[in-house]
């Protein structure tokens, strides 16, 4: 799976800096894409697949928190790491809490290369993550969120439309823990907490 090459992006108005963490980050061997803005990025990149965001948060137009917003109201799997000399604490804490995978200070690019391994390393879990929910049929989904808030195959069987019989459900369970190599309703309901962006 981490052979597939992932696509990393800076989004910041410096463009001294985007040419710099360009460069820096290309020398790593890492395919980069940069834009100036917020708004140039959200109408050019595809949400839908993984990858990282180096994200400034003060920025020409819409901030870096009004961008990762707008990631997680469209679902989108990207790991987004903030650089800002604009940092303070309840920001980073927001930022961490709308789903951000990590805060770096500008202009701690030593930082940022130490924490852009782990980034990556969550990025490609969740373009196996995707891919796994993906194989799922739209009915084992279906069953697989019931599953994981802990219903019985008799509820789960009254609550589906069409309503089906315990046992297909039980065939349905069976299928999600195999497909997503999970053991039991816990390890699922904790699987899908961890990547609540999937749909």
């Amino acid at each position: 799976m981490n052979d597939v090459p992932l696509m990393l992006y800076v989004v910041d108005d410096d463009e001294a800096l985007r040419r710099s963490l360009h460069m820096l980050l290309f020398s790593q061997g890492l395919p980069v894409q940069t834009f100036e803005s917020g708004e140039s990025f959200l109408a050019t990149v595809d949400h839908r697949k993984p990858g990282c965001v180096v994200l400034d948060l003060r920025m020409a137009g819409i901030s870096g928190l009004s961008v990762l917003e707008e990631l997680k109201l469209r679902h989108s799997p990207l790991v987004t790491l903030f650089l800002s000399g604009h940092g303070d604490i309840p920001t980073a804490l927001e930022a961490v809490r709308l789903g951000a995978y990590d805060w770096i200070v500008k202009p701690d690019v030593e930082q940022l290369l130490k924490k852009l391994p782990g980034a990556i390393d969550e990025a490609y879990a969740r373009m196996q993550a995707l891919q796994r929910w993906s194989e799922l049929t739209v009915r084992e989904r279906e069953v697989a969120r019931l599953v994981s808030l802990g219903y019985s195959n008799k509820d789960i069987a009254r609550q589906l439309i069409p309503p089906t019989g315990p046992r297909t459900v039980e065939t349905h369970r069976s299928h999600i823990f195999d497909k997503l190599n999970l053991g039991n309703a816990n390890e699922l309901s904790r699987w899908l907490t961890s990547y609540s962006w999937l749909e």
